[in-house]
C-alpha cells in the first residue's frame, strides 16, 4: 500500500483547524497504540526485503511529516537529525538519495528511544503548524495526505510483525486474542448485477489518492459475484485435490514461481494443514474464516479450479457502491479475518466486502483514462509503479476504518502474500 498525490476534493478532516488537530493527535496516538504490546527488540526485526522494521515505519512515517509539511511550512523549523533525510525516505528520488530498503534491519541505531524523541519533537511542531493562522487549502491537503499514509503504515506494522514473528521457532503471540471456534461456512450464493454503463473512480466528497482518479465510466457485461470471501475449508479441498501440482490450473508464470518457492498451501498454514499462525500465535485453521495470504498466483488458480474467475476492479467497485462501508477492519481488534456472519440465506446478497482481507481482482493496475501524475516528490511515487502490479480491493482486518472508500486501489505484485489478501469469486452472467 503505497501513498500518492492528494486531490482538490473536500477533505474530509480539515473542515477546521480543530479537526485537523484532533485527527493528526489521533493517528498518531493509534500507532503508538499499536506498538504497545512489543518489547524493543521487537521494533528493529526485518524478517525479508518486502517487509520493514517497525522501528522504521515509526521514522518515516514521521520524516514524511517533517520534509513535506515542516521543512517547506515553518520558516523556523530546524531537523531534528540530518542523517534521517538519508536513512527514512522510501521512494522518493526527487528528495535524495536513501538507504536501501533489504538493509532496514541493519539500523540499530538511530535507536527506538531516538525516534521516539523524534516523533515527539515532529508532533510538537505539526500541532505548531496545524494551529498557525493562513494555512492555505494546499498544507491542509499534505497534512491529509500523511494522516492517510501512516495509516497505511499502521497496516503494514501489523503485517511485516506477523512475517517476523512467524518466521521465529517460538511462534510468540503480538497480542492475545479472542477465543476461536471452528464455525460451519455460510453458504455461497451468487448475486446478479445487470452490468451497463457504471461510473467508477473517486467522488468529490473526501479525500482520495490520485490513482482513484478521474472518475470514469466504464461498460460491464452482466456479472455475477459470490456472496462471500472464499474460506479456508474451501481453498483446503483445492490443496487436498492437488491444485498446487496441476499446471493446467496456473498462469505459467504463477506455476513456476510456485514450484520454484516450494509452496503447497497458504502463508502461514502448518505442513499438517489443520492449524496456521496468526497475531495471537498459532491457532486452529478454521474452515469458515475467510482464506488469507495467498497471492494473486494462488487465487487464480483456485479461482478457475471452481469454475469461476476473478472480478475485475471495475465489477467489484460498482458492486461495492451498493454495500455499506462496514465489516471487520482494524478497529474490531480481531486482527483476524472472521467467518461471514450467518445471515445469507435470510439475507441474499454480497457480504464482507469490507474489511477481513484485501480481494485480488484480475485487473492490472494502471492508470485510469486521463489520469496524470503530479509534479515534483509527492506525484513521482504513484505513477511510476503502474506496472507489473495487480490491483486489490475492499481493506482487512488491520485497515483502520477511515482510511477506506468504495474507489480504494490497492496494488501488489502477483507473487506476493504476506498482506492480509484473499479472494471472492465471480463469473459471467449469462445475458
Amino acid at each position: 500500500m503505497r501513498n500518492t498525490q492528494p486531490t482538490s476534493a473536500t477533505q474530509s478532516w480539515t473542515t477546521t483547524m480543530s479537526s485537523l488537530g484532533t485527527a493528526y493527535a489521533r493517528v498518531r496516538a493509534q500507532t503508538r497504540e499499536l506498538c504497545r504490546p512489543l518489547a524493543v527488540e521487537d521494533y528493529v526485526v526485518q524478517s525479508m526485503p518486502d517487509a520493514s522494521p517497525v522501528k522504521w515505519h515509526l521514522a518515516h512515517t514521521t520524516w514524511f511529516f517533517e520534509q513535506f509539511l515542516l521543512k517547506p511550512g515553518l520558516a523556523d523549523y530546524r531537523v531534528f537529525d540530518a542523517s534521517y533525510d538519508y536513512l527514512f525516505n522510501s521512494y522518493y528520488d526527487a528528495v535524495g538519495p536513501r538507504h536501501p530498503r533489504a538493509e532496514r534491519g541493519l539500523l540499530t541505531r538511530p535507536t527506538v528511544e531516538e525516534i521516539v524523541a523524534y516523533r515527539e519533537h515532529v508532533d510538537e511542531h505539526m500541532q505548531r503548524l496545524i494551529n498557525r493562522a493562513g494555512r492555505d487549502a494546499q498544507l491542509d491537503a499534505r497534512i491529509e495526505l500523511g494522516l492517510n499514509h501512516e495509516q497505511q503504515h499502521q497496516e503494514l506494522m501489523l503485517t511485516d510483525l506477523k512475517h517476523a514473528f512467524a518466521a521465529n521457532p517460538l511462534r510468540p503471540a503480538y497480542r492475545a486474542g479472542a477465543p476461536r471456534g471452528l464455525g460451519s461456512p455460510t453458504p455461497l450464493l451468487w448475486q446478479h448485477y445487470p452490468g451497463g454503463l457504471q461510473e467508477i473512480g473517486a467522488t468529490a466528497d473526501g479525500f482520495c489518492y490520485d490513482n482513484e482518479l478521474p472518475r470514469h465510466r466504464v461498460h460491464l457485461e452482466p456479472y455475477e459475484l459470490a456472496s462471500r470471501l472464499v474460506t479456508n475449508g474451501e481453498f483446503l479441498e483445492f490443496v487436498r485435490s492437488g491444485g498446487y501440482a496441476t499446471p493446467s490450473l496456473w498462469l505459467a508464470d504463477g506455476f513456476a514461481y510456485a514450484q520454484a518457492q516450494g509452496w503447497s498451501r497458504p502463508l502461514y498454514w502448518s505442513t499438517d494443514l489443520d492449524a496456521l499462525f496468526t497475531l495471537a500465535g498459532m491457532g486452529a485453521l478454521d474452515p469458515a474464516e475467510p482464506v488469507c495470504h495467498v497471492s494473486y498466483y494462488e487465487a487464480d488458480a483456485y479461482a478457475r479450479w471452481a469454475g469461476a474467475r476473478l472480478p475485475t476492479e471495475a465489477e467489484w467497485e460498482s458492486a461495492a457502491r451498493l454495500h455499506a462501508l462496514d465489516g471487520n477492519l482494524l478497529e474490531s481488534g480481531a486482527l483476524q479475518p472472521v467467518a461471514a456472519p450467518g445471515r445469507a440465506a435470510l439475507e441474499p446478497g454480497p457480504q464482507q466486502f469490507f474489511g477481513d482481507v484485501w480481494e485480488w481482482t484480475s485487473s492490472a493496475y494502471s492508470a485510469y483514462p486521463g489520469y496524470r501524475p503530479a509534479a515534483g516528490a509527492l506525484g513521482e511515487y504513484n505513477g511510476k509503479f503502474m506496472v507489473n502490479q495487480i490491483v486489490l480491493r475492499g481493506g482487512s482486518c488491520a485497515t483502520p476504518r477511515s482510511h477506506l472508500r468504495a474507489s480504494y486501489r490497492n496494488f501488489f505484485y502477483p507473487q506476493q502474500r504476506w498482506q492480509f489478501m484473499g479472494l471472492r469469486l465471480a463469473r459471467s452472467a449469462a445475458q
